[in-house]
């Protein structure tokens, strides 16, 4: 199986035992970035080994490659000498391997690595996008029949981590470190079994004075502990959750504690993608079982499916697909989720005589609009882009207006209940109120299904004016389980509602 790498990048020798040692039950080998060395301990290198333990890459990456050495390659090559030499009255460990790019032929250097018992890695980073030719590429920089061959390229978007993934398997015979850089490849790097990779990188991204080792990669920490990374095989069953940009998500700790409380051979995996036409072909190639469809690709996926739930089909929006015999199954269990929550919340059972303001018309809000109309409430649909609202309203005979100073006057006859449905307000976007024209009275139950940050603006302003106020949490927790009944086809254990939450930060 494939290995976890922990990429050391402090300033000092001694820093970065003390980050290996503090994350040493999380690594299975260490590579110290050279670059990042303060001058002087660039010199004392040759100890380290000894110091740490187990098996440790040595590595001067350059800037050109994504780096931080901007030295010339006489004095780069000086220094891995150096760490390299070996008297025969050393008898300290020496470096497992040396990380020695393509384009580097000093042959005296790579002698004494084998000499000396250290095995090469054969090295290729494009910081700009993916080789057409990457099979070919792999088997034009193997020298020597024992070079360990590392291609780390650059995914600028999900059609090249398809092309990296099929690439993978056309050299699956081929010992080799393949990973894609950058946020849109990032999951290659927890499912780097069945990109056929040799190992994967991860660093002590929490740890003052260390330098970002390359753009995407995970901390170790979290790498082995909430991915079960060393547990994960070409056997493991792969669940995820699919959108754009994706840049925070709840869901991986909700499913892999289960899964690690269950000792489940599966792991849920963050797939961002930017284009949904290109992800599902990439999830037939990894043969993903499950997925939990976000924005902005709801109503997208709709074209995906071999076959639709009740819900999907009168909602006209999927947050949920499982693969069975003849495609994708969609199912939504937004509407579900949301119902719970809502009516918890306010303590009752049903919405009747209840005026309702929907925020928003996506994927979420026609879940909703649907269940308000279930529960027997009425609704009016406020949305930038009118004719959405007008269309998810209109089937419901629901009010709907512009989300202007019309519409908010609109909001006289709907101010019960307030549900702001859109990404407005998330943590990484703008921190802005969608409902900023709106006076609150102090009177409205008010939900933001936003859950990242826990206080909205808009939620923030609905509780300084006295409204009761929820956030999205409790109806993320209640759709992620029944979530977890579609994909597992049995009921979330009980016994587990006290134990596993998602992560709030």
């Amino acid at each position: 199986m494939a290995k976890i790498c922990l990429c050391l990048t402090a300033k000092t020798i001694e820093r970065n035992v003390e980050i290996l040692n503090k994350y040493r039950k999380y690594t299975d080998m260490a590579e110290l970035r050279v670059d990042c060395l303060d001058p002087d301990d660039r010199l004392r290198i040759r100890r380290f080994p000894e110091l740490a333990g187990l098996p440790v890459i040595l590595t001067i990456r350059r800037d050109i490659d994504g780096g931080y050495f901007t030295g010339g390659e006489a004095a780069r090559v000086n220094i891995l000498a150096r760490g390299l030499a070996y008297a025969e009255a050393d008898r300290r460990l020496n470096f497992a391997y040396v990380d020695i790019e393509e384009d580097l032929n000093v042959p005296s250097l790579e002698e004494a690595a084998r000499t000396f018992g250290t095995r090469i890695i054969r090295s290729y980073h494009n910081l700009q996008g993916v080789d057409d030719d990457i099979p070919g590429k792999i088997q034009s920089m193997r020298h020597v029949g024992d070079e360990l061959i590392k291609v780390a390229v650059t995914a600028r978007s999900t059609s090249d981590v398809l092309r990296v993934l099929r690439a993978s398997k056309l050299c699956a015979n081929q010992e080799k470190i393949l990973l894609c850089m950058g946020h849109l490849g990032s999951f290659s790097r927890i499912l780097a079994e069945q990109f056929g990779s040799f190992l994967s990188y991860a660093g002590a991204l929490s740890e003052s004075g260390t330098l970002p080792a390359a753009p995407g990669q995970i901390d170790v920490k979290t790498l082995a502990e909430l991915y079960r990374f060393r547990k994960i095989s070409n056997k493991t069953k792969i669940y995820g959750v699919v959108g754009y940009p994706l840049k925070a998500t709840s869901s991986p700790p909700f499913f892999n504690t289960i899964f690690g409380v269950e000792n489940t051979d599966a792991v849920y995996v963050p797939f961002p993608a930017d284009s949904i036409s290109d992800f599902i072909r990439l999830a037939d190639e990894l043969d993903v079982q499950g997925l939990s469809v976000t924005v902005p690709y709801k109503e997208a996926v709709l074209t995906w499916l071999s076959e639709e739930s009740q819900a999907v089909q009168s909602i006209g929006a999927c947050n949920t697909m499982i693969r069975f015999a003849r495609g994708w199954l969609g199912a939504n269990t937004d509407g579900p989720g949301f119902s719970d929550s809502l009516l918890e919340f306010l303590g009752t059972k049903n919405l009747r005589w209840k005026r309702v303001t929907i925020i928003g018309a996506g994927g979420v809000a026609r879940a909703v609009v649907s269940e308000v109309h279930r529960l027997g409430g009425k609704a009016l649909i406020l949305n930038r882009t009118v004719h959405k609202a007008r269309d998810i309203a209109l089937p419901y005979k629901f009010a709907w207006g512009n989300l202007d100073n019309q519409g908010i006057e609109m909001m006289d006859k709907y101010q019960d209940i307030i549900i702001q449905t859109t990404s407005v307000g998330m943590t990484g976007s703008d921190a802005l109120d969608p409902l900023e024209m709106y006076t609150f009275t102090g009177r409205e139950a008010v939900m933001d299904l936003v859950y990242k940050p826990e206080i909205t603006p808009f939620l923030r302003r609905a509780a300084v004016a006295g409204c009761r106020t929820i956030n999205g949490y409790d109806m993320l927790i209640r759709q992620a389980r029944y979530q977890y009944t579609q994909f597992m086809g049995r009921e979330y254990p009980a016994q587990l509602l006290s134990r596993v939450q998602m992560n709030r930060s």
